[in-house]
């Protein structure tokens, strides 16, 4: 690793290095990290969780529809989680720097789980008030700022460097596979079991994230920092680091490059309702909007031949490039067939970008400043393809629909290749 952007701290202890794998196994996800029982149990927890929280996901708007029988409720209801989720996710990166991030995984996602009680309690009990639902969101959105820095920075304490790349593509395709796994589950069962289970369901998943997480190691700040608050200077404070280190804020602006300018969900219905009509519009709503997911959870099982790869910044760079290119590629696709093969290699670039950021996140970053790196992460990562969904909206509007998202690619390319050329320091970085 550049010796510029390194951190000193101590790291769990690498194994002997392993034979090269031969046959299949060479394109298989690496699962060196799986040996590591802390890792081990924070990684199973999330298995679980990344299909439960798909179901409240899907519970919340349903009700508000059910309720209001407006879109625009859910629109509202989704905004006011969001604010909620990006300060609490830039507060909840301090205080991950100033705490034991166990005792902090350990509050927070005791406080996921009784809000998912609640959200339980209030539909079982037909209250029916919108004002109660988008109240519960905002406070589950809040704990989940608040948990998210914690969960990720802690990583690299379970770890070593090594093998970060190969930790963040366990994680990211369990996470895939939830969004995948997690709505059609919860279709399948709101007829069967109705809809307020779906929360009930989440909370006793998040009863085994609490379990798993009690039995993680401490993980107190280092010997070597110095005791802080957590407050607007030490917030102030992450942002002033990545300033001073470029191959930090390179990493950021790779994910909004990519997200604001090269994201089209927004314009999913429009282009089913018609480019793809002639397919049946249901149809190619589910698979417009299932591929990129469909296409990360396949990048992550064949991670394998990208986990072992040093130059992080060359992999961020490459992903963001094929991410434009696959998405230009689906713009121009007259055949939905076509159209969803384009966005399924779009998820695997972004499964590829996603390891590799997060890795380089981990590895250039020192302890002390993780949780707040991991803060700014939580932020990009929900608020960027928000803003693509107005950006996209408006263009699919001036431009139409097939234009804006082959624009967008374009963009994407071009943007991330210019600033790659311009400033090096993300091309020489590697570890």
């Amino acid at each position: 690793m550049d010796t510029s952007e390194s951190s000193t701290e101590e790291q769990p202890t690498a194994p002997a290095e392993q034979p090269s794998r031969r046959g299949w196994r060479r394109f298989a996800m690496d699962t060196r990290p799986l040996r590591r029982p802390a890792y081990r149990r924070l990684w199973t927890s999330t298995i679980v969780t990344a299909v439960g929280s798909q179901l409240t996901a899907v519970a919340v708007p349903k009700q508000i529809y059910d309720i209001t029988g407006s879109s625009a409720w859910v629109g509202y209801a989704s905004l006011a989680g969001l604010l909620p989720l990006m300060v609490f996710a830039l507060w909840g990166g301090a205080i991950a720097d100033s705490v034991d991030r166990r005792k902090l995984l350990l509050v927070t996602n005791t406080g996921i789980a009784v809000t998912s009680l609640l959200f339980w309690i209030q539909a079982v009990t037909g209250l029916e008030s919108v004002a109660v639902l988008i109240l519960l969101l905002a406070v589950q959105q809040a704990f989940w700022g608040l948990n998210a820095p914690a969960r990720n920075a802690s990583i690299a304490r379970l770890v070593p460097a090594d093998e970060l790349t190969a930790a963040n593509a366990l994680g990211s395709t369990v996470m895939q596979t939830g969004q995948v796994v997690g709505p059609l589950l919860a279709g399948a069962l709101i007829p069967v079991i109705g809809l307020p289970e779906l929360y009930l369901i989440d909370a006793l998943a998040l009863c085994v994230t609490v379990w798993a997480v009690y039995q993680l190691p401490a993980l107190p700040p280092l010997a070597s920092q110095t005791k802080r608050r957590a407050g607007v200077r030490e917030i102030a404070a992450g942002f002033r680091y990545i300033s001073l280190h470029k191959v930090l804020l390179l990493s950021f602006l790779a994910d909004i490059i990519a997200m604001v300018l090269g994201m089209p969900r927004a314009l999913f219905p429009q282009l089913a309702s018609e480019t793809y009509a002639p397919y049946g519009e249901g149809l190619a709503l589910g698979l417009l909007f299932a591929a990129i997911p469909i296409g990360a959870v396949l990048g992550g099982l064949l991670s394998g031949t990208f986990s072992r790869a040093r130059r992080h910044g060359w992999m961020v760079i490459g992903a963001v490039v094929a991410w434009g290119a696959a998405i230009t590629g689906f713009g121009l696709s007259d055949s939905l067939w076509l159209a969803v093969a384009f966005l399924a290699l779009a998820g695997v670039a972004d499964m590829v970008s996603m390891v590799f950021r997060g890795a380089i996140l981990l590895s250039a970053a020192t302890d002390e400043m993780r949780g707040r790196m991991q803060g700014v992460f939580t932020v990009v990562v929900a608020g960027g393809p928000r803003l693509a969904d107005v950006l996209h909206g408006t263009a699919g509007s001036a431009f139409g629909p097939r234009a804006a998202v082959a624009g967008g690619g374009l963009l994407v390319v071009a943007v991330m290749l210019g600033l790659a050329a311009a400033v090096p320091a993300l091309r020489r970085y590697r570890i």
